[in-house]
């Protein structure tokens, strides 16, 4: 930490001010993070436990699903009891470490979308040789590959904001830890830390989603040369991948490739991609999926099966 720092704590304004609207969002987010929890927590232990979904595309959902609950972890708990309280503080060692693995698990994902694209595009395009190149061993490869990007990521985004001086004042116009907010609070200039900032969470997030949506454009041109049956089913489980991909950038990017701002709105953006959309993955990827809910309904009859022996 900067030397020149005396800031120790800070405090949210929180996303409404009101008491009652606080009280509304409580009701509302308290039962959406569970539901992200116990979604893609089933969706792990299904894959887990499933032979029939023995397969790199669904090795590669299961760590998604993982990444998700960590991802949204990192800052819903926070939000959701601090709409109890009328001071919403956080340590600034504590407000690091939010920033931290927000950014570490945010940057998996999207490497492990990347990756899932991949997967798509070798299934698709390269049906004969799929299981030669899509191993065992690459799928662990390019999962810890996807780690690794995150921490590095991460790391990057700490050193830059243990470089700024806080002198005061602690108020954080928002209701999470997040670089920009962290910014307007520091007493020096940071146009060189934002342009960092930028390259490294903005043009990262444009860029992947360019080559997700390029890999996805040839996946669909492939397409042509399959069956009527074999385009449905792949349709099928690219357009999961597709509305997951858009439901993550298109946020992120608004965000990230704008002038920060304290307005409501995007506040309420941000609420989206990191509340809302990790609990809307396990239901997309299990609606447009017969393999998956087969497989819930196999372990789920088994569990019953159990408890009445």
């Amino acid at each position: 930490m900067a030397s020149t720092s005396n800031v120790t704590t800070l405090i949210f304004t929180g996303l409404f001010q009101d008491p009652a609207v606080q009280r509304v969002c409580l009701v509302v987010f308290l039962p959406v993070y569970l539901a992200t929890v116990v979604g893609n927590g089933l969706i792990v232990l299904t894959v887990s436990m499933s032979k029939s979904l023995d397969s790199p595309m669904y090795f590669f959902l299961s760590y998604l699903s993982l990444v998700e609950i960590s991802y949204s972890s990192t800052v819903a708990p926070k939000f959701i009891t601090d709409l109890l309280a009328k001071i919403k503080t956080i340590s600034l060692e504590g407000c690091l470490a939010q920033i931290f693995f927000f950014h570490f698990f945010g940057v998996a994902e999207i490497l492990l979308l990347v990756v899932m694209a991949y997967d798509r595009y070798v299934a698709i395009c390269k049906p004969l040789h799929y299981m030669n190149i899509i191993s065992r061993q690459l799928c662990h490869f390019l999962v810890a590959g996807s780690w690794l990007g995150g921490f590095c990521h991460s790391v990057i985004q700490i050193l830059v904001i243990t470089q700024l001086p806080f002198c005061g004042p602690n108020v954080i116009d928002h209701y999470f830890c997040d670089l920009q907010p962290l910014f307007k609070l520091a007493c020096t200039d940071t146009f060189m830390e934002g342009v960092i900032v930028f390259a490294n969470s903005g043009l990262f997030s444009v860029f992947s989603f360019l080559i997700l949506v390029s890999s996805y454009i040839v996946i669909l041109v492939n397409l042509r040369n399959h069956s009527a049956e074999g385009r449905h089913k792949a349709l099928s489980t690219c357009a999961s991948h597709i509305i997951v991909v858009i439901l993550f950038f298109g946020p992120a990017i608004f965000l990230y490739m704008r002038p920060s701002s304290t307005f409501t709105e995007d506040k309420l953006v941000a609420v989206f991609y990191t509340v809302i959309t990790p609990m809307l993955n396990p239901i997309i990827y299990t609606l447009r999926n017969a393999e998956v809910k087969i497989a819930i309904r196999r372990l789920w009859s088994k569990k019953e099966n159990s408890r009445r022996e």
